[in-house]
């Protein structure tokens, strides 16, 4: 390898001595002549210098010597070199490999005859258009709307009828019978009336890939935009807000997690569980099995509780429906959101719907009020009660409503035929209130030595959710004093901070009042 490491400048000596120093590394693997010969030059360099008797330093600006001389020219060697300079051992092969690469590529596609192009189309001659102008109208878009009338047209079997009529009776009377007995024929030569939205009506036909049984009057269906044909039928409108109502997720609470009401956990499941687990009960004694219930009790006894146990309990499609939320601003929007709601449910297999404080929309009616302030309130509430027992058959649809103001109601939405059965969840004994506090407390790190008989008689006249206030506020007065685990003292002091203390905020006294 051969490099060129440095270049001594021409140094003048005397006014005809020049002695031009260039040191040049011709094999980097023998460093030690090179060292002796670059020695040899500068010992008779500094010895002429001396002998002259000039100064050894230089001058600068005296460069008209370094002007006239050229550095030597590179050689074939050192051209080689520069052009190997960073390449591994087996570059050259690969190269060689991708070119042959690139060369069978091109001939295959000169083979196959593919060109390249920018639009990144092919060939014309490889072009199908006719196949391609059919998937374009098997997979265009459909336009939505809704067909209002079914006319009834003649059938083929009805002319050959009339047509064979005329010549013989006896092939018009097996005529006839053939169509008597295939309905499906009848209903081939029906023309639909279907209304377009914002542009027209019109009188069309269906498509290949629906049959006549699959429309009916007040449908929604999908038309092509070329002849309105009818493609596909629709399922009915719902609005996202409604959809949205239904519980997907099964909650993670069941009947053993609601404590201190066994009686009115039983009067539920006979109502909701035996109707849809054992109809052939009621069947047997022909009576119709209750399909509404009202749930009501103080506040913090467990309704909403129970409805989700419910809920995680049957295999039936569970909606919840929060009053407020049918209680719209426009009018005549509350009164769509329940005909939609029962829309979805009637097309479930079975469905359970459950209003949760449903005293926000089923208030008494009032004469005196002449604002019209509750009028859509009103009309929202008239609304359920014509789903719950209406012209309309309300199919396998059980209803819960919980509210804690029983006495506001309005009674046409009490009677039987739409609330069958009334259960009230009132406030638990002293056993239920034990259990309660063994519930809330089994989640929870506690001393084995604690009475929660002695806990239940010191909380009279308590709710289940007070209960598990005090379960909650003995775990803080031991994370305040810094234990690993509830002791007996903790619940007896969160027993005067939540019963005692609290007093004033309960609400039990004023529904006892009120009810």
């Amino acid at each position: 390898m051969t490099h060129i490491i440095g270049q001594h400048r021409p140094q003048r000596v005397g006014r005809s001595t020049s002695i031009v120093l260039k040191v040049r590394y011709t094999h980097l693997h023998r460093p030690g002549r090179a060292n002796k010969e670059t020695n040899a030059i500068e010992a008779e360099y500094i010895r002429a210098k001396m002998s002259s008797g000039e100064c050894q330093t230089r001058n600068v600006n005296d460069d008209s010597d370094d002007k006239s001389d050229a550095p030597p020219p590179l050689d074939s060697e050192d051209i080689a070199l520069l052009k190997s300079y960073g390449l591994g051992p087996y570059s050259v092969p690969i190269k060689e490999i991708e070119d042959e690469i690139k060369r069978h590529q091109q001939t295959v596609k000169d083979l196959i005859g593919i060109k390249e192009s920018d639009t990144g189309l092919s060939q014309p001659s490889q072009w199908d258009l006719v196949g391609d102008k059919q998937m374009m109208q098997e997979e265009a878009p459909l336009q939505v709307a809704r067909c209002t009338k079914i006319i009834a047209g003649e059938t083929e079997g009805g002319g050959r009828e009339n047509g064979v009529g005329r010549g013989g009776g006896g092939a018009s009377a097996a005529g006839g019978g053939r169509d008597n007995n295939n309905p499906s024929a009848t209903l081939a030569g029906n023309k639909y009336v279907i209304n377009v939205k914002q542009i027209a009506k019109f009188v069309v036909g269906l498509g290949e890939k629906v049959a006549p049984t699959d429309i009916e009057e007040g449908m929604r269906v999908g038309v092509d935009r070329a002849k309105y044909s009818i493609q596909i039928p629709l399922p009915p409108k719902i609005d996202p807000t409604v959809s949205l109502m239904t519980v997907e997720d099964k909650p993670d609470v069941t009947y053993d997690d609601v404590g201190g009401a066994k009686d009115a956990m039983e009067k539920l499941r006979e109502v909701l569980e035996t109707p849809l687990l054992h109809p052939e009960r009621f069947v047997a004694l022909g009576i119709e099995p209750p399909k509404g219930v009202l749930l009501y009790g103080p506040p913090g006894t467990g309704k909403t509780l129970a409805a989700r146990a419910v809920a995680n309990r049957t295999d039936a499609c569970f909606i919840r429906v929060i009053g407020s939320e049918l209680v719209q601003k426009y009018v005549g929007e509350g009164a769509r959101m329940v005909r939609e709601l029962f829309t979805m449910a009637r097309s479930k297999r079975a469905c359970i719907i459950f209003f949760d404080e449903v005293d926000a929309i089923g208030g008494a009616r009032s004469g005196g009020d002449d604002n019209g302030s509750d009028n859509e309130v009103q009309r929202t509430m008239l609304q359920i009660v014509t789903e719950l027992d209406g012209f309309d058959a309300r199919g396998n649809i059980k209803v819960l409503m919980a509210t804690n103001r029983p006495d506001t109601l309005d009674p046409a939405l009490l009677r039987p035929g739409r609330l069958d059965r009334k259960v009230e969840f009132g406030l638990p004994d002293l056993e239920g209130r034990g259990h309660i506090l063994k519930i809330h407390s089994k989640r929870m790190n506690c001393d084995r030595d604690i009475r929660f008989e002695l806990i239940a008689r010191l909380c009279p006249s308590t709710t289940g959710a007070e209960l598990h206030s005090v379960c909650t506020e003995a775990g803080m007065f031991a994370i305040r004093a810094r234990r690993k685990s509830v002791s007996e003292k903790d619940f007896l002091d969160s027993v005067n901070k939540v019963v005692k203390g609290y007093k004033k905020f309960s609400s039990t006294p004023k529904y006892m009042v009120y009810n």
